[in-house]
């Protein structure tokens, strides 16, 4: 009786033991193509607008993670050794080189096949000083973003819906080409992505054609390529970081700029202090809003994704620029 029990006791171990390494091998397979269990792409992000898009343009074809939690600023982020590893395990990664040192870094060594980099799928410009993009009051070799991508350029383009456009349409085209199998519906999603980024850009362009003044004071200097696309002048607070000091000459600068060209509002953001914004407008009687630079989605945001947030900042500088 007690042998007989044994052969079935064996065989299940055995069975059993079977099975685990079948999964192990199912498991170690999934992770070499990119897929998780159940088929779908693995895509690592960066940060927030790199997110987006291949939320997007993934849909039901992809599971979307990323690096940069809400609320945390993007630029300061040190990955942990979990994120080093889902890196090597992903079947394509999205990120803009410049932007996240520690995440350019990871990628670099990462064993990943598919890396994309959105600064390679559109042009990048400089949005130094002139031109209404003024930077003044940085000190020199302090600039934060210097050596993105292009060394000096600006890194932004998120905030030009056209621009963001291009990019979309080279990670649709990545996409497919990491998943072939379901390349169709990514085309289709990038092309419904597109639709709704052009529209984007047709709402700014009437928005903002016709206001009483053009220029708008902000903390950080994020805003150069949507200013440059509606024709409007930033003037930046203390440059591109936007935790620094302006000094003292700037501030008096900004007084002037405030008053020449009926500046009303100093806009500050979600992810960094206020106290700077605040107190320039105080100093210049002028009020505060937030325009929103979308390196990240809070509970502070003015909507509940990039569509949504681009809209509130385009009523926000529709209200300060007195748009007709």
């Amino acid at each position: 009786m007690n042998v007989r029990r044994l052969i079935p006791a064996t065989a299940a171990a055995g069975a059993v033991t079977l099975g685990l390494v079948t999964l192990s091998a199912c498991s170690t397979s999934s992770a070499a193509d990119g897929k998780n269990g159940d088929g779908k792409l693995k895509v690592v992000a960066s940060f927030y607008p790199m997110q987006y898009l291949a939320e997007q343009i993934g849909g039901d074809h992809v599971t979307v993670s990323s690096l940069t939690k809400p609320g945390v600023e993007p630029h300061d982020l040190e990955l942990k050794p979990r994120q080093t590893a889902e890196l090597n395990e992903a079947g394509c990664i999205l990120y803009l080189k410049g932007v996240q040192p520690a995440v350019d870094k990871a990628i670099a060594q990462s064993e990943a096949k598919n890396k994309v980099d959105a600064a390679t799928l559109t042009e990048l410009e400089h949005h130094g000083t002139g031109g209404g993009h003024s930077h003044e009051g940085e000190e020199a070799g302090h600039d934060e973003h210097e050596g993105e991508g292009e060394a000096g350029a600006d890194p932004h383009i998120w905030l030009d819906p056209v621009k963001y456009a291009e990019v979309a349409k080279g990670v649709g085209t990545s996409l497919e080409k990491a998943d072939p199998d379901h390349a169709a519906e990514y085309k289709k999603n990038t092309a419904a992505l597109v639709t709704k980024l052009n529209g984007l850009n047709t709402a700014y362009q009437q928005g903002l054609r016709t206001t009483a003044t053009k220029t708008f004071i902000t903390t950080h200097s994020a805003f150069g390529y949507l200013a440059e696309r509606y024709g409007l002048d930033q003037e930046g607070i203390a440059g591109l970081d936007p935790e620094s000091e302006p000094s003292p000459a700037r501030i008096k600068e900004l007084q002037t700029i405030a008053k020449k060209d009926k500046v009303t509002t100093v806009f500050f953001e979600t992810l960094a202090s206020d106290k700077t914004a605040k107190t320039l407008a105080e100093d210049t009687g002028l009020k505060t809003d937030v325009l929103d630079p979308l390196e990240g989605i809070t509970d502070k945001s003015k909507g509940d994704d990039y569509l949504q947030v681009m809209e509130s900042n385009l009523a926000a500088l529709q209200k300060a620029l007195g748009a007709k």
